[in-house]
């Protein structure tokens, strides 16, 4: 008798060890889990004026953010969210307007952008001579 008895209260509180998390109070905590079903897209643009990134102090920042819809600070978000898109979240292949002229004149401003598109880590950074030729790359990306 003595050991159905001893195996009942190891058998009870093996179970409750077991089981006793998956009731009450742990059920009702949030789960740590993503539950998007997008990956995540959260971008920081940022543009001064100067010859290197390292050097130059931002002058406009905007963010943007493209998954489930386009949305963030970034003035033009409806179509810049396609826009990276169709050049696969590569800023150095971003159409470039055609028939506009810009000056020769050497004003450079340095765009940076820093994030995640799509799940992947992403840091970019480019010099352009002046703004006419930053904002002739993407119609809507780099407009900020």
């Amino acid at each position: 008798m003595r050991n159905t008895a001893r195996w009942a209260a190891t058998l009870g509180l093996t179970a409750t060890a077991v089981c006793g998390p998956l009731t009450g109070a742990a059920l009702a905590e949030p789960s740590t889990t993503p539950s998007a079903l997008y990956a995540p897209s959260a971008l920081v643009l940022t543009m001064g004026h100067g010859d290197s990134a390292a050097t130059v102090t931002p002058e406009r920042a905007v963010t943007l953010s493209c998954a489930p819809t386009a949305s963030g600070t970034h003035p033009a978000a409806a179509s810049a969210c396609p826009e990276l898109r169709a050049a696969a979240g590569d800023f150095d292949a971003l159409a470039v307007r055609d028939g506009v002229q810009c000056t020769k004149e050497y004003d450079p401003v340095v765009v940076t952008v820093d994030g995640v598109w799509r799940g992947r880590r992403v840091s970019y950074q480019r010099t352009f001579a002046n703004e006419c030729v930053k904002s002739v790359h993407g119609s809507s990306v780099f407009t900020f």
